[in-house]
């Protein structure tokens, strides 16, 4: 009888070549190279090649490979059509999957076994998500959709799509850096539910479906929407150190500290921290940001020793925040970002693939027997 690990929680179901976590030493790199010298050196394009291939693309590479990729960023008239029927208040995430499972139909790919299909669904799935957060944030806001730019690169595009202005160098930069850290994080919830789809051999758009339904769960993505709701209850920097010791003494989870696998801080969070930090000085602080650095310096000391750092949800949601990016946004900017992560995975999966079948411990009855309805 196999033990029984609730959550499959440190069980080892694949081997991966793709994003290596060393929870305890605050290491990420994909496919070997550190986060830092991605988010420092790289773009979104060019890690989206990296984890899609395995290698840094050379330069005539990168350009065919972003070419082709601004090339796929455009949506079909029938998704829009999806997006305008849903309800104005609907979750973003919501129409995030239902239009992505939708592309399936308009550009089907039932043979995974085809690699060049798989490869130009991977891209396609890259290219056209941020149109699509962007087309259905317009649409419930009664303004209209704004066609993808090609002269932008990918984080250019996407805000101005959702804004209507052209983003400036700075701000470009850090929304770029802002999807490469949330490119791929090994093993989590989303990625295990995309590698479980495609086991099965399904289309492509379902997988990145399930994950972006995996990835909506208040467990796993939303945190970074959670961290401002919880500033916004906290009304001066004065009031910090009170709000954490009521917070720890009451032992309540404090949005955007600590996180399951590192136990010191994510490096993510390190690199975006510093980042955001130039950003407010530079477009100006706000009292929410200014309450955020005050929490993460007195949270040092009061949880530091225990290993309770912040994590990258800590900063990444007031940078959206303050670039005019909704709230409710934040999670599909997650997923528009992960996508690149997802397709590695899954195209990792295809490799040698096996259907996930894991077996349950039953714990009902062994003695029941029918009673005809009129006993009951």
């Amino acid at each position: 009888m196999s033990e029984f690990v609730p959550g499959l929680a440190g069980v080892v179901a694949a081997k991966s070549a793709i994003g290596f976590i060393n929870g305890l030493e605050g290491i990420l790199r994909y496919r070997g190279i550190p986060i830092e010298e991605l988010a420092e050196k790289s773009s979104f394009e060019e890690v989206s090649y990296l984890l899609l291939f395995g290698e840094l693309p050379k330069k005539d590479q990168l350009e065919s490979f972003d070419a082709e990729l601004k090339s796929l960023r455009a949506i079909p008239d029938g998704v829009i059509d999806i997006l305008k029927a849903l309800p104005k208040d609907g979750h973003p995430m919501v129409a995030l999957q239902a239009a992505t499972a939708a592309l399936g139909a308009f550009y089907p790919q039932m043979d995974v076994t085809e690699r060049e299909g798989n490869r130009k669904a991977s891209l396609r799935l890259i290219a056209s998500m941020p149109t699509v957060v962007a087309a259905f944030d317009r649409i419930r806001k009664g303004k209209p959709i704004i066609a993808p730019d090609t002269q932008l690169n990918h984080a250019a595009n996407f805000v101005y799509m959702v804004t209507g202005e052209k983003p400036d160098e700075k701000v470009t930069r850090l929304v770029d850096v802002c999807l490469i850290l949330h490119a791929e994080h090994g093993f989590n919830a989303s990625t295990f539910t995309g590698r479980v789809v495609g086991s099965t051999l399904a289309n492509p758009y379902s997988v990145i479906a399930g994950a972006i339904g995996s990835l909506s769960g208040p467990l796993h993505g939303g945190a970074n929407e959670r961290v401002l709701h919880m500033l916004n209850t906290i009304d001066s920097v004065d009031d910090v150190p009170g709000f954490l010791d009521h917070m720890i003494e009451t032992k309540q989870k404090i949005m955007g500290l600590g996180h399951r696998v590192y136990k010191v801080k994510d490096p993510r969070s390190t690199v975006l921290q510093t980042m955001a930090h130039d950003l407010f000085e530079s477009h100006g602080s706000t009292p929410l940001y200014d309450i955020a650095h005050k929490l993460e310096e007195v949270a040092a000391e009061r949880l530091g020793d225990k290993g309770i750092y912040p994590n990258v949800d800590f900063y990444s949601g007031l940078v959206y925040e303050k670039l005019g990016i909704e709230v409710d946004l934040f999670t599909p900017v997650f997923a528009i970002a992960r996508v690149s992560g997802w397709a590695a995975h899954w195209l990792e999966q295809l490799e040698d693939n096996r259907i996930y079948r894991p077996t349950q411990k039953y714990v009902g009855s062994l003695d029941a027997h029918y009673v005809d309805i009129g006993s009951r």
